[in-house]
């Protein structure tokens, strides 16, 4: 019964393809009317929104080769502009029509394994109608795998098949758990060294690994890294996996290059609207182009949910984001050389996790010849990693004392 009823499934999803966006339903005495839709987002996180007369009941089952979202709904009528749900983020390709006189669905193919984390139905403001609310974020294939293994086509189930993307990183009780960032990577290749060879993305991941070696050798502690080979991850994905993964911390690792060749030592930045300096702004918009710079492209950002709490836990992480930032320039102080002013800050999207303390760490400036000298050095590297631990250990017992 259950292979004929995902055999089914996926015969009626062939069958909706041939529909055109533009496909109303029909047939239905009542149907409801989807009058409006917009989707924002970008390759980690994607957020849909259909306005609907009144509230429908929704159920979603998800497919492989190629992965889909299935929406379910009753009879629908959709009036909205094909363009206002053109695909964009997570999605591909988006479909939507009529099944037969009593149903319609939505089929949201990806281009990569996604979960709704979100499924739900809210009234309007103004009471004259409802919105159904999609949240789907990027999924391990392996997790994907599982769903697709669990899930039944029962119209009884959708709160299985919707929730949070489950951790990867499994921690005990109590152990603070720390993301390690090497920046760029894959055909991100960042700065290059003089030689003309030894790129920054090597550079990042090589002492990323180190990192986490020496946090995971502490007690109490737990590191993992965002990409542990030479591949391209969008800022937004580094993000969204240290979210996912509830790190405690997060360290994003760099070694740029400046036009002033003078200009050397480690500097230490945190997010902020507004930029500390000129060369903060010049570092934030050459790390925020990286995705340009790959070929992905840069969508807008789902909408934060606006209210007093989210605003709340968004300053309380930027003030635990500035003590970790204090907590390594102290350790630092005589045992790293520094850039003048070495806490600076600016609109870094890859510190944007409302949740997550985290700082972006030039470990030095590859334009400088004795930064780069030292970049290369593994015993230089070995000090860094120290100091840089000792930090995140001051950072943990202080947070742990007040709290947190």
């Amino acid at each position: 019964m259950r292979a004929l009823q995902i055999a089914g499934a996926a015969l009626a999803v062939t069958a909706l393809s041939i529909f055109s966006p533009f496909a109303t339903a029909v047939a239905a005495a009542d149907p409801l009317l989807a009058y409006g839709a917009r989707i924002a987002g970008d390759d980690a996180r994607t957020r849909i929104v259909i306005d609907l007369d009144r509230e429908p009941a929704f159920f979603v089952h998800y497919l492989d080769n190629p992965v889909r979202v299935v929406v379910d709904l009753p009879a629908t009528a959709f009036g909205f502009p094909a363009k206002d749900l053109k695909p964009v983020g997570l999605f591909k390709d988006i479909r939507y029509g009529t099944m037969d006189e009593d149903s319609a669905r939505i089929v949201l193919t990806a281009a990569k394994p996604v979960k709704l984390v979100m499924a739900k139905v809210q009234a309007d403001e103004d009471g004259k109608g409802h919105r159904l609310v999609l949240d789907a974020e990027m999924l391990p294939a392996a997790q994907f795998a599982e769903l697709i293994r669990q899930q039944s086509w029962t119209n009884d189930d959708t709160a299985k098949d919707v929730g949070p993307v489950a951790s990867m990183e499994k921690a005990d009780p109590g152990s603070f758990l720390v993301a390690v960032d090497a920046g760029h990577g894959g055909i991100d290749a960042g700065a290059t060294a003089s030689d003309g060879v030894t790129q920054e993305k090597e550079i990042t991941l090589t002492f990323a690994k180190l990192l986490a070696d020496k946090l995971n050798a502490q007690p109490g502690i737990k590191a993992f890294l965002t990409r542990d080979k030479d591949e391209y991850l969008s800022l937004s994905q580094r993000v969204t996996i240290a979210r996912q993964n509830h790190a405690s911390l997060f360290i994003s690792l760099h070694a740029d290059t400046l036009k002033q060749k003078d200009i050397r030592g480690a500097t230490v930045y945190t997010i902020s609207d507004k930029a500390s300096d000129k060369l903060a702004s010049e570092v934030a918009d050459r790390e925020n182009n990286s995705d340009q710079l790959a070929g992905a492209e840069t969508q807008a950002q789902p909408a934060a949910v606006a209210d007093i709490l989210m605003d709340l836990t968004r300053r309380e992480t930027q003030a635990f984001s500035i003590s970790l930032a204090q907590d390594v320039l102290t350790s630092f102080t005589g045992q790293i050389a520094m850039i003048n002013n070495p806490h600076r800050h600016a609109g870094f999207r890859v510190l944007q996790a409302p949740d997550v303390p985290s700082i972006l760490l030039e470990l030095g400036f590859l334009s400088n010849k004795d930064d780069e000298k030292l970049l290369l050095d593994p015993d230089w590297r070995q000090k860094l990693a120290d100091r840089l631990t000792d930090a995140v250990k001051q950072y943990r017992v202080s947070t742990i004392a007040n709290g947190g």
